[in-house]
């Protein structure tokens, strides 16, 4: 099943068409693309059953998941990623917030702030059940579905002392692309081992698996969820491979252009970049 924000709301992939949800299920759903999560079992025993004639969506694709209360995200969760930071392999998943107002979806423009910002793209949790301490096995039980994100990276911000600061640095307006649309599960062929990659304009920056991931995603969701309480709607960034640019020598960062994010299964996340001042 694929959701999506399809002109500010909740659409319903069916085949090569977008589904109303409110106006296919007479009100029973709200058009709001945020709150399908709190309402998850349900809305997966109905959607199987919508007819092929319901009402289409149409406008332009948005945030598929546009306020979530908490977006998590992990640092350093490919091996060689690791390896290209300096670091050593974690022994317990490094985590930082992503803040929900740089949240944008697909065909946005974002502004470059500066010369020194970095690409990460990362396969995108989001979750469907409330979720507190959770054992590992029943990670995925959690889950709603997945979808394709930016991990933009202001590095000068995000490593500026006396400690770090990634949220800021990596918050900026813009800097967190989500979409096209969240895929659950199910619909996947291997959900745990899916190609990953990104390009600019074209040129492939990174091209990875997430089977390469440290620490999972049931993982990832029994992780964290010994702390917080995971709500439905909220999102966790679940890390990115190797091909970053401050992992290369000379260092290289983003110039305007295209950036395309792709993940099987899931599809293209494309973002137009554009020049700032910082």
């Amino acid at each position: 099943m694929r959701i999506a924000s399809v002109g500010g709301r909740l659409a319903l992939g069916q085949g090569e068409r977008w589904v109303d949800v409110e106006k296919a299920s007479n009100g029973r759903f709200s058009s709001d693309p945020q709150a399908v999560y709190e309402r998850w079992d349900e809305f997966v025993a109905w959607a199987p059953g919508v007819p092929g004639d319901a009402p289409e969506a149409s406008g332009e694709l948005g945030v598929p998941v546009p306020r979530p209360r908490q977006v998590a995200a992990i640092g350093l969760n490919y091996r060689e990623h690791a390896v290209e930071s300096g670091m050593a392999i974690p022994e317990h998943p490094v985590v930082f917030t992503k803040f929900p107002s740089s949240l944008v979806g697909p065909g946005a423009v974002v502004t470059l702030p500066s010369d020194g910002v970095d690409w990460e793209v990362e396969l995108v949790v989001v979750i469907g059940r409330q979720a507190h301490q959770v054992p590992v096995e029943k990670g995925w039980d959690h889950v709603a579905g997945l979808t394709v994100g930016q991990d933009l990276s202001w590095r000068a911000v995000q490593t500026r002392g006396p400690a770090p600061q990634f949220s800021l640095g990596k918050s900026y307006p813009g800097f967190s692309p989500v979409g096209p649309a969240v895929v659950t599960p199910e619909d996947l062929l291997d959900k745990d081992d899916l190609a990953i990659s990104c390009s600019l304009d074209g040129e492939v920056l990174q091209d990875g698996r997430t089977s390469d991931l440290i620490f999972s995603v049931p993982e990832l969701v029994s992780r964290l969820s010994e702390a917080l309480t995971l709500y439905p709607g909220d999102l966790i960034f679940t890390g990115t491979p190797c091909g970053v640019g401050m992992g290369r020598e000379p260092k290289r960062f983003l110039v305007p252009g295209t950036l395309t994010s792709s993940i099987e299964g899931i599809g293209e996340l494309v973002v137009t970049l554009v020049g700032g001042e910082a």
